[in-house]
Formats: C-alpha cells, structure tokens, sequence
C-alpha cells in the first residue's frame, strides 16, 4: 500500500479481515453484479425475452471485474452504476443489452447495502456473544469477591466483583436484543423502478402485477430476505440506515462505559487490563501501565456515536421519491461505523480475555472504607445493649468527621474503629468489630444475583449460540 496518499486507520489498524472484505469495492460490486444476475433470472423465468444463456453469461463473470474499464466509463459519463453496466457487458457480451432491464440505480446500491449492512450485523452478533461468554467466565470467577461500590464515584456500600461485571453484561445483552430485533425487521428494496411506482416492470410484464411481486419475492428471497417494502419511493427508506446506526452506537455506548470503569478501577491498582510482555506504557515513564486499550475503545466509540448524526439528519433530510444527498454521506458514515464497532468489539473481547484482579488490593480498598458503613450495624448493636439511639448517632457523626480529617488532612489511617472502641457509650470491644467488619457482610444478595443471572439468562443464551463462540482476539497494534 502506497504510503504517500491518506489512509483511514480504521483499515490500516483497527478493523478486522471480515469486516474490512465485507466494505471493499470486490464485495459492493460484486454484489451488484450478483443483483444483476438474479434479476435477469427472474425476467427470464418469468416470460420476458432474456435467454437461459443469457442469464448463465451473467453468472460466470461475477467476480472478473474490469476495474480500469469501469472507472474511465465513470469519468466519461459521471454515473458509477451505468459505468459497472458497461464494464459488466464487455465481460458478458451476449447478455450487455439485458443488464439492468426496467432497473434504477438503486436497485443495485440500495438492495447491495442492506445485504452488506445484514451480513455485518451478523458478524457483530458473533462478537457481541464473544464478549458475553468472555464476562461470564470473569463473573462467575469474581462473584464473591467483595469490592467497592461507588455512586457518584464516591466509596459506597461494597458489591462483588462479578456483580459489577453483570452490569457491563446487561448493557451488552440489551444491545443483543436490539440487534436481534433489527435483523428480524430487515426487508429488502426489491426492483421497484424510478419512483417506487414499478412502472416500468408494468410496461414491460404488461400490466400482470403478479408477475412482477412474483420477481421481487425470488430475488429477495436469493438474498435471505422474507420481505421487500411494502411501499417506497426509489430508494429504501433512510430510516433504515438511522436505525442499524443506532443499534451501532448503543454497543459503542456499553463498551465506552465498561471501558471507562476499568480505567477508573485501573488508577487505583484494582483491575488491570491485559499488559504484553514487551508493551511500553510509556514513552517517558518506563514504569508506566496505562490502560491504552480502554482508552481505545473509548476513543472509538466516541466516534461512533457522534457518527450517528449523519444518518438521523440524513433520514430527516430526503424529501419525496429520492434525492442525492444521501449517497456521498452514507459510504463514509455507515461503513466507518461498522469497522468501529468490529474494532470497538475486537478490543473488547481481548480485554475481557485478560482482565486481572488484584485481590489484595480490592480488599485493601473495602476495609480502609467499612468502618464508616459499619457504623450503622455497631449503632444497632449498642442499642441492643441499652444505648440511646439519637445520642449514639451524634458519636458517630462526631467521631466519623474526626476519622476523615485524619485521613483527608493528615493522610493517615482510618482511626474510626478506634476512636468507637475507646468510647465506652458503644459497650464494643476489637473483637466484637472485628467480627462485623467482613466485607462479606456488606455485599447483599451479590453473589446470589451473579449465579441467577448466569444461570437463568446467559448460560442458556450461550448455549444457544455456541456454535458462534470459541474466537479469541489478538491486536496487531
């Protein structure tokens, strides 16, 4: 690859094989040319005079593109699918004055992108369960391991690990059922003419409607669809590509938060995403283990979800049967929002791979925090014992405050359990805190909701799925 012209890195270091072949010019023209094929089938089958030989001319040159051929025809008539028309009859000489017959332009482009737009959704799927299987292998081996809780990122009462990790998995198995739910509505363009109207097909089949829903029904059923639109105009509807966008943004939405929690839990020694032997952190800091895969993920996905304006104002923007503002917005907008989220998917998959706890340090972080949420459960027990209540409670206020100004301004330990021992209104000895002070004491129904979870919905959906499953991810960069 020439190195003196731009290239996009979501080619050159992010996307995935699949995803990069799926978006190149061979996929999209042959696609165009396998369209072709299909139409003149029907027509033939259906009574108009195109020959099986005809049809068979069509069908051996799907893959023998004529690059040069079709780009200078593009330059002479400024018109990319009549240029891939010529190109075509060149390499299929007996069958050129058929191409294309009572077809418009999108016919080819429109019905292309939805095999495309179909088929990455698929593969997205693979990698979204990927990512699921990946977590629940960690949540099931983190379910009682105690950990922090935080709201508004300030220390809270503890939850587990693997608790905290089937929050990142609801979001990831929304957008599952999202993604589902908008494979199962897809339906295709069909051959519908110039306005939407089949004007052309009614000249050409003379009038005999059956034969032209007929046409459409076979060649979208060549392609896996069960449906074209009910109505349209010359194109699909754009709705369609603001929806598969959205459905892109809301994966990109869930990794950048799971993301951004590792990078949080990261600044604190907690968890750590996976590091290479060889990997410089720094360029400055030798020392350094910055969390450059989460950062990417998060970079990437901001992209993506910002990307998803192009096609809401797109969608908004198309006025009656068909205008061209669309087409030069959408190759950009929708084929950058798939590479992004399959490199979005591909970095995620290989940090939930190799995400590593350190438990000392997790623990370490609950007990210098459980003296202040124990207060309550020591409160209790003096009560118990004859203690007054409201009085006990303006103890702990007072002594709580003390032991954070320690901590806060002189950057010493957390005396809390010390100062309530030594107050002999709580009636407590060391040994009677000690025993409240488990974090597992702390962490409710955590572990018990983990288990339910996986059991009751990932493991059967895994199962499921698990001829899509097994694909590990190596970074290149």
């Amino acid at each position: 690859m020439s190195k003196d012209i731009y290239e996009s890195p979501l080619s050159s270091r992010y996307a995935s094989p699949y995803m990069l072949h799926l978006f190149s010019p061979d996929m999209r023209f042959q696609t165009w040319r396998r369209l072709w094929v299909e139409l003149a089938r029907a027509e033939h089958e259906l009574g108009l005079p195109i020959t099986a030989e005809q049809v068979a001319e069509l069908e051996a040159h799907v893959t023998d593109i004529d690059y040069a051929a079709a780009e200078q025809r593009e330059k002479e008539v400024r018109h990319d699918v009549m240029a891939h028309v010529y190109a075509y009859g060149l390499a299929a000489p007996s069958a050129a004055g058929i191409i294309h017959l009572g077809a418009t332009s999108c016919y080819v482009t429109d019905n292309a992108d939805l095999i495309l737009y179909r088929d990455g959704l698929k593969y997205l799927r693979g990698q979204l369960l990927a990512v699921l299987a990946n977590l629940a292998a960690f949540a099931e081996k983190y379910a009682a391991i105690p950990t922090l809780g935080y709201t508004h990122y300030q220390p809270a009462q503890p939850v587990t690990v693997g608790k905290r990790a089937t929050l990142w998995m609801q979001d990831f198995l929304s957008d599952l059922e999202e993604l589902d739910h908008l494979l199962s509505t897809m339906k295709f363009l069909g051959c519908r003419g110039t306005t939407g109207t089949e004007a052309s097909f009614m000249e050409l089949f003379d009038g005999d409607e059956e034969k032209i829903d007929e046409m459409n029904r076979r060649i979208a059923g060549e392609f896996g669809f069960a449906e074209c639109f009910s109505v349209c105009g010359q194109t699909y509807p754009r709705k369609v590509d603001s929806r598969v966008l959205n459905c892109l943004s809301s994966m990109a939405q869930s990794a950048y938060r799971m993301a951004n929690d590792i990078r949080l839990l990261q600044h604190d020694r907690q968890v750590e995403e996976p590091f290479g032997e060889s990997q410089i952190g720094s360029s400055a800091m030798a020392y350094k283990r910055n969390p450059m895969r989460c950062e990417r993920i998060n970079a990437l996905a901001r992209y993506v979800c910002v990307d998803t304006l192009n096609t809401a104002m797109t969608s908004s923007l198309q006025f009656f049967e068909r205008t061209l503002d669309d087409s030069a917005n959408k190759r950009i907008a929708v084929a950058e929002a798939f590479l992004g989220v399959d490199a979005i998917l591909n970095i995620m998959m290989n940090v939930c791979d190799g995400l590593v706890v350190y438990d000392k340090v997790v623990r370490a972080r609950v007990m210098n925090e459980l003296p202040f949420m124990a207060t309550e459960n020591i409160m209790m027990d003096a009560v118990k014992k004859g203690g007054n209540r409201q009085e006990l409670h303006e103890k702990l206020r007072v002594h709580s405050q003390a032991a954070a100004r320690v901590v806060k301004e002189e950057g010493g330990k957390n005396d809390l359990i010390d100062r309530i021992c030594a107050d002999p209104a709580f009636m407590i000895t060391r040994e009677e805190v000690e025993a409240i002070l488990r974090p597992e004491q702390f962490t409710g129904r955590s572990c018990e909701q983990v288990e339910e979870y996986l059991h009751d919905v990932i493991r059967p959906l895994l199962a499921e799925n698990a001829d899509l499953l097994g694909e590990k991810q190596e970074l290149s960069v």
